[in-house]
């Protein structure tokens, strides 16, 4: 009997088929070893790729991936290189590449409002895209890329210190399918900037506005009026105009809040906190508030009684935290479903608390007691106290910390 060619037997979209079947990078990787053909049909089909490479070299890999979907050129901070990605590489991918639709430019510094301008005029179909720390953008570029890419989701400008309310106005008028936006560290962004924002972007479920420090509860305000139903994450960390307004806003309109960090906001007090933990209390997952001086026992009760699907909680330095604030926990049926707890600084609380959360709380993790005078680890022995198997406890700051709520 004949042998018989299995490049004769099959056709391309048999071969596809099976390729489709290969789970992991490294089998489809050694399908394309089998021969030009299997190769050829390899890179056309695949969907993800992070590279490093200049103009000549992006030509080339634009031809062989014509169907890449996801492209990843971000540069490490400690390890970046210059020029790193230019212009000239940007134009390259927004030509040869037109079915991107996630595309990470993170820390690369070489790029400036010219290739922003080639994103929006070759992207039309990007929906993230990530271009933090790349310090030479303005609201010229970014406007581009809201003209262009319409059909943007996730945008981070971290780090993008030109970035102002007219790019907040461009995506407000261009992309209103805009659900996760960061912009932290953009300081010159403002309450009427937000206000832009949400007049048109009304899904946002995350927004990350840390050390935006010309916002404000006006700001805020308009944000959890507009994104009631959609908004889960918000971060305001270091935002001192921040204060019982915001809370108070988030309170009445977002039920579904999960993740909030106000670390940092020190207008913020003991009411405003008591009708977050009362409104979000089946929703809260995260709550930061670390340096938050007007937060005492009361507030803190009402949060640990309130908020039973709580996560993770950040009450570093807040001064006037005691045991107190641990004493309703006898009184719970349920068990916590806390993971992590911060409470470096706070020099009032002392092992009795502690061991009164440890009773209803078999999920801890990760527990921080640094500069806490009256919780270090021979204090804690001596007073029988069992952490779980899986608690790591932090006395001295030798222990990495859990990135939950940064």
């Amino acid at each position: 009997m004949p042998s018989i060619c299995i490049n004769d037997a099959l056709t391309d979209d048999e071969l596809r088929s099976i390729l489709s079947k290969l789970e992991n990078d490294k089998d489809r990787d050694i399908f394309g070893l089998v021969c030009k053909r299997w190769l050829l049909l390899q890179s056309t089909e695949r969907k993800k790729l992070a590279a490093r490479a200049g103009p000549h070299m992006l030509q080339k890999m634009a031809a062989r991936f014509s169907r890449l979907i996801e492209l990843d050129m971000s540069q490490s901070i400690s390890r970046s290189f210059f020029p790193g990605v230019t212009d000239s590489d940007i134009a390259v991918i927004a030509d040869g590449l037109r079915c991107l639709t996630v595309l990470n430019l993170q820390h690369c510094k070489g790029i400036s409002d010219k290739g922003m301008m080639s994103i929006g005029g070759g992207l039309s179909s990007l929906q993230s895209l990530n271009v933090s720390y790349c310090k030479k953008l303005t609201d010229k570029g970014l406007s581009a890329v809201a003209e262009g890419c319409q059909d943007l989701q996730v945008l981070h400008l971290d780090g993008c210190k030109f970035v102002t309310d007219k790019v907040l106005k461009a995506l407000s008028k261009n992309c209103p399918n805009l659900q996760e936006l960061g912009l932290q560290g953009c300081t010159r962004v403002t309450d009427c900037g937000l206000a832009d924002l949400v007049s048109g972007c009304r899904w946002i479920h995350f927004l990350d506005i840390n050390k935006c420090s010309n916002v404000g509860d006006i700001g805020i305000s308009n944000v959890s009026e507009a994104c009631s139903s959609s908004l889960k994450t918000l971060k305001l960390l270091d935002c001192f105009r921040v204060g019982d307004g915001s809370i108070l806003s988030l309170a009445r309109f977002c039920k579904n809040l999960e993740t909030l960090i106000i670390g940092g906001c020190r207008d913020i007090s003991d009411e405003s906190i008591k009708s977050l933990a009362t409104s979000c209390g089946s929703s809260l997952k995260n709550l930061r508030m670390d340096w938050c001086l007007n937060i005492s026992n009361s507030s803190l009760s009402r949060v640990l009684a309130e908020c039973r699907n709580l996560e993770a909680l950040d009450i570093r330095c807040c001064e006037e935290v005691t045991d107190a604030a641990f004493h309703g926990l006898g009184t719970m049926g349920t068990e916590m479903r806390l993971k992590v707890l911060k409470i470096s600084n706070c020099q009032k609380i002392t092992v009795t608390g502690i061991g009164m959360l440890l009773d209803k709380c078999n999920s801890l993790e990760y527990l921080d007691v640094r500069s806490c005078p009256y919780i270090t680890k021979s204090v804690c022995d001596e007073a029988g106290l069992q952490f779980p198997d899986c608690c790591r406890v932090n006395y001295t700051g030798s222990l990495n910390e859990p990135d939950v709520l940064l």
